[in-house]
């Protein structure tokens, strides 16, 4: 780390979390985290996605009171977010998943941890115990190699399995290449070869022998959503991986609209992929997600202020959705529904400033 963390106390706004994360974090370890894959299309597109809809208030409505509470794979949330699996989560922070866990628990939210994040799967449960955590599995191995792990899960208290599957082949991540940027995490296990055969069969396997709720996660289509609800896939999760695989898809809200039909209740629906302030979360609920996946934002919470700074993220997320659901008209997640949404012409450029216009110099 460039520096010592930061008080998570004296940040006001989401924006200064981002900024004391960039100041903090190593040059390749940002990037790591900012970029996306060869042009960064697909990561444009889902904020362009984003940006794409306007909000639809009604008035004179008493919203005096506001409920962000949510229920996911039934347990309460304090909101209907959730940490993203992300690799390397030892590089933002030296607490790692365990730290990041032990923020997401101490807010209320779920945390899903990635099998490429130290300390590992045990030891952030024992960091976190009471945390609602998902553990998320790239494979890398055969039948038994996944069953020992799903069994390892269970044992720990994990509350569901995720299997990603939009990863069949590594994208070139241009920013990482043009540094030179070798990440430890993705040469500490061989196995690759199990990732790319992966398939149907694998999945009504795992259906077939496990209990653990399991959620795939990498969707962008309906076909393939549909499929996994009739497998009894427990949750559908769509994504484009932040735009870190396959550059040049559309963004993920667009392919949350078409997925959410398909589903039909059939599955809990997931989504992430570009989402960092409170609107954003409300116009993906909007959509039909049950549950909306941020990763660079509770990211940049770690990395800016390790645990604490996570607990401060969602924090500031927290007051951004209730303003929001009150200015719509709102009280209850329940409620919201396409009926607050129109489209409109981006305001933004899709960029990580977009989100974040004071990020830009000479902007605050």
């Amino acid at each position: 780390m460039d520096q010592a963390p930061n008080d998570p106390a004296e940040f006001l706004t989401l924006h200064e979390i981002v900024l004391a994360a960039q100041a903090r974090l190593p040059g390749n370890i940002w990037h790591y985290v900012a970029g996306a894959t060869e042009t960064e299309t697909a990561f444009r597109r889902n904020r362009l996605a984003i940006e794409g809809l306007a909000l639809r208030p009604r008035v004179l409505r008493d919203t005096s009171e506001v409920d962000t509470r949510h229920r996911f794979l039934g347990r309460d949330l304090r909101l209907p977010v959730a940490v993203a699996p992300i690799g390397g989560l030892e590089s933002l922070d030296p607490s790692g998943g365990a730290g990041m866990a032990r923020g997401a628990g101490a807010f209320g939210v779920p945390m899903f941890l990635s099998s490429v994040a130290e300390p590992g799967l045990e030891a952030t449960a024992a960091a976190a115990p009471d945390a609602f955590r998902i553990f998320q599995l790239y494979v890398r191995g055969d039948a038994a190699w996944i069953d020992a792990i799903v069994e390892r899960a269970v044992a720990a208290g994990y509350a569901a399995f995720c299997i990603t599957v939009d990863t069949q082949h590594y994208s070139r991540r241009e920013r990482d290449i043009a540094r030179r940027f070798i990440k430890p995490w993705r040469t500490r296990v061989p196995g690759q070869e199990f990732q790319s055969a992966f398939s149907w069969n694998d999945v009504r396997r795992f259906k077939d022998k496990h209990r653990i709720p399991l959620l795939l996660k990498g969707f962008m289509s309906p076909e393939d959503a549909a499929m996994a609800c009739e497998l009894g896939v427990e949750g559908v999760y769509v994504s484009n991986h932040g735009g870190r695989q396959l550059d040049h898809v559309e963004g993920a809200l667009d392919a949350l609209r078409e997925i959410a039909p398909a589903v039909a209740g059939r599955a809990r629906l997931i989504v992430d992929g570009g989402f960092y302030r409170g609107t954003d979360v409300v116009k993906a609920l909007c959509l039909g997600a049950d549950l909306v996946g941020m990763g660079r934002l509770p990211c940049f919470g770690l990395g800016a202020a390790g645990a604490a700074g996570v607990v401060r993220t969602f924090e500031l997320l927290e007051t951004e959705i209730r303003i929001a659901m009150g200015l719509l008209g709102v009280t209850r997640i329940a409620d919201l529904g396409p009926a607050y949404l129109r489209p409109a012409p981006p305001a933004g450029d899709g960029t990580l400033e977009s989100a974040f216009p004071l990020l830009r110099p000479g902007s605050h």
